[in-house]
């Protein structure tokens, strides 16, 4: 029994080592913050050695090398580098409306090519260190601008190779088809406080598999005797243990030693798998050197963020960037990552390391970073095989992005580091680096916040640039950036959508990051709260409060400025350059701070858009409709016919789902019109096991039915930020939380 070998034998350290092991990065880090205020103090008290060396490295900036003049011509002409440039990739995405190998090199070498020249310019030519004050601010935008630059860099070279398996799924599901290949599975379903319907759901999820070779468990980490109710009820296997150490990887490895399935599926509580989950991705494992199948995670309700903006059906995940874009170009080099759900692993590679990693917050990533050490290969199926529970309010995505990323920055701190453990390719070790610096990549976002500031109240000047020297250098990196950035992710986000995201909670992660770096396992695991319910807009006051404070001093920046007489060509750029950076920033914080308020979710099921034919009996009458919403608790219904007078509410009806043959009895909640259509909404009563589970399997396991929908183009989305402004969703859309009333008492 493969089961009866395993056991999980944490890495025994000596405590000194093991503070010293833990705590070198941060030492590194606190140097080199030491070292640079050494130096700055001794600017700022006029040290003449360094006084010296930044009077020299002024005078260089200030007489750049030839090739980084503007050219002595028009200024109309010098815009002729943006507009061939825009031209060229407009015809590029035009003739390729998908990125394919070709054209994504093209767009993506351009855009090396202009970031290469950008940071060119802006390191021989803008910095302004005429001054101490200048000079420390100029150099902190510059390497707080590296920062994101690097990853970005990172990222494209990435992106020059872009692996799609699904024609290698098509063959390799064929074996597991015609049954030839049908190696035992598992299929593990870790829990700790989600509530019962949610797992019932999950697990029902499990069982309608297009897998005969298959056993389900449940890990309950909280020995709930509800959770052990519910297995003995849905027929499914029950597992718990004395404590719940090392959270989510502890639970894995107690449950990994009491099974032995040859593979091994993990599914977070809240996702639910389409039917041929398992055909489309066991096929793989007939590849020896195969340890994991990683899938992506889609959603099923809305995204907070887009929720709260009353853009549910406009705005796509965020989570479809890293699915579409970083993880297609991390599977051409072997960088695919290990997303803790709804991935399919080899028992015996997971032996050879010793279990599930418990070193980390982020025991998926490190987990897949020790298969790949050990030289098994990780890959990526991009197809949509199941769909869980989004964050349901703005605190809850917070909770989730900090653990994240305080479990990913822990790289830095144990032996499965990346950077360092033996066996990876430079490649892999580079992808991840770029995870790192995505984190680190916070703190430059609040700088950026805070630049503008500086010049207004400071007088500082960070950026020491002309008219000219914009628009040849800086206009064509940034309009090409902003047009392509849509395309290479596949249309799952903008570029103005993602600054809005980015923005959201850049304070509490940027605070994480330092507190990570000093104290990297303070905070244990904190899971993310699932089945929430309320009835009323609420304010997150802990997170905007920042926010507030810098959206009332960027105001008061604009206003200064416009009060401003400059008096040298250069400030009158710096002012042109703060109007704009402060307008934007106004923009962004404004809207940020309305995502903050969240909008009402009185019903703790969700509704899909569904069109099913039904046939209705009220007493001896027959009626004939079309669903418009269905969920696992009732359904509204579109008749063909006039609203008859004697359908009332709570009356007692038939319902039958004519294309799946399947019956359900209720009652009306409520009638009305909808499109000019009569309406009945009906309250499904005294539903089955047998009832649940043909709901669940229709509204959530259809193969196919997670579709990629696309994100609005950078022009949408900016007039949509305009108008969110204009039309807050809590003015002007009180009635989603009628309707959503309405619906919470089907």
């Amino acid at each position: 029994m493969l089961g009866s070998k395993f056991s999980y034998k944490p890495d025994k350290v000596p405590i000194f080592k093991r503070f010293i092991q833990l705590h070198t990065a941060t030492l590194i880090l606190l140097s080199i913050i030491f070292l640079s205020s050494i130096i700055v103090v001794g600017w700022f008290a006029g040290d003449d050695r360094i006084n010296e060396i930044f009077a020299q490295i002024n005078d260089w900036q200030m007489h750049p090398p030839i090739w980084l003049k503007v050219p002595r011509i028009e200024g109309k002409y010098l815009l002729l580098p943006t507009v061939g440039l825009l031209l060229t990739v407009f015809v590029v995405m035009k003739i390729s409306p998908q990125p394919r190998i070709w054209s994504q090199r093209l767009v993506v070498g351009i855009l090396i090519i202009l970031t290469l020249r950008y940071v060119l310019w802006r390191s021989l030519s803008t910095l302004n260190l005429i001054n101490p004050l200048n000079g420390v601010f100029s150099l902190g935008l510059f390497f707080a601008e590296m920062l994101m630059l690097v990853n970005s860099t990172i990222q494209l070279f990435f992106m020059l190779n872009i692996k799609e398996r699904h024609r290698e799924a098509d063959v390799k599901s064929l074996a597991v088809v015609s049954g030839s290949f049908l190696p035992s599975v598992d299929i593990l379903i870790p829990t700790y406080n989600e509530p019962v319907f949610i797992l019932r759901r999950t697990i029902i999820g499990c069982q309608a598999l297009d897998y005969a070779n298959k056993r389900i468990y449940l890990l309950d980490d909280t020995n709930r005797s509800k959770m052990r109710g519910l297995t003995e009820e849905l027929g499914c296997h029950y597992l718990t243990r004395p404590d719940n150490s090392y959270a989510k990887a502890g639970n894995l490895n107690h449950a990994i030693a009491k099974t032995n399935g040859e593979l091994i599926v993990v599914f977070d509580a809240d996702f639910i798998a389409t039917k041929n989950f398992l055909t489309r991705t066991v096929g793989f494992f007939k590849d020896e050197k195969i340890a994991l199948v990683q899938t992506p995670q889609s959603f099923y309700n809305a995204d907070p963020i887009a929720r709260n903006l009353g853009l549910e059906n406009v705005l796509t995940h965020e989570a479809e960037v890293f699915y579409r874009q970083i993880q297609t170009s991390r599977d051409s080099s072997g960088s695919a990552i290990c997303a803790g759900t709804s991935f399919v692993v080899r028992r015996s590679a997971l032996e050879k390391i010793g279990g599930f990693v418990i070193e980390s917050l982020s025991e998926d990533y490190f987990t897949g970073i020790r298969l790949s050490a050990q030289g098994y290969r990780l890959v990526y199926l991009n197809e949509k095989l199941s769909a869980g529970l989004a964050a349901e309010n703005i605190a809850a995505y917070t909770t989730q992005r900090l653990r994240w990323g305080q479990g990913t920055l822990q790289t830095l701190f144990i032996k499965s580091n990346p950077l360092k453990i033996p066996g990876l390719t430079l490649m892999q070790r580079l992808a991840s680096l770029a995870g790192l610096l995505y984190w680190f990549g916070n703190i430059s976002r609040v700088y950026f916040l805070l630049i503008p500031l500086a010049y207004s109240f400071l007088n500082v000047i960070p950026i020491r640039s002309t008219a000219a020297e914009l628009l040849f250098f800086f206009l064509p990196y940034y309009l090409v950036n902003l047009t392509t950035f849509s395309w290479l992710n596949y249309r799952s986000c903008s570029a103005f959508i993602s600054d809005i995201y980015s923005l959201i909670i850049c304070f509490p992660l940027a605070v994480n990051t330092i507190q990570v770096m000093i104290h990297p396992f303070a905070k244990g695991f904190k899971v993310t709260p699932k089945g929430i319910v309320k009835n009323r807009y609420t304010f997150n006051w802990n997170l905007a409060l920042p926010l507030i404070i810098v959206f009332i001093a960027t105001a008061v920046s604009l206003w200064r400025n416009l009060n401003i007489a400059p008096e040298s060509t250069q400030q009158i750029t710096g002012i042109n350059l703060v109007w704009l950076w402060n307008i934007y920033n106004l923009i962004l914080i404004g809207i940020t701070l309305l995502i903050l308020l969240d909008a009402p979710k009185p019903d703790m099921y969700e509704w899909f858009n569904l069109q099913r034919i039904v046939q209705l009996r009220v007493g001896a009458q027959n009626l004939w409709g079309v669903t418009t919403m269905i969920s696992e608790a009732g359904a509204e219904i579109a008749l063909t016919q006039k609203l008859p007078v004697y359908l009332f509410a709570y009356q007692p009806i038939d319902i039958e789902i004519i294309e799946e043959n399947f019956r359900l009895t209720g009652e009306v909640v409520s009638t009305g019109f909808k499109d000019e259509f009569p309406t009945v909404r009906v309250r499904f009563e005294s539903v089955s096991l047998n009832q649940h589970r043909h709901l669940v399997e229709m509204l959530f396991c259809r193969p196919g039915q997670w579709k990629h929908q696309k994100a609005p183009g950078e022009l949408h989305s900016l007039l949509l930020l305009f108008k969110i402004l204009l039309k807050p969703r809590i003015l002007f859309d009180r009635k989603v939380g009628v309707s959503a009333m309405t619906v919470s008492q089907i």
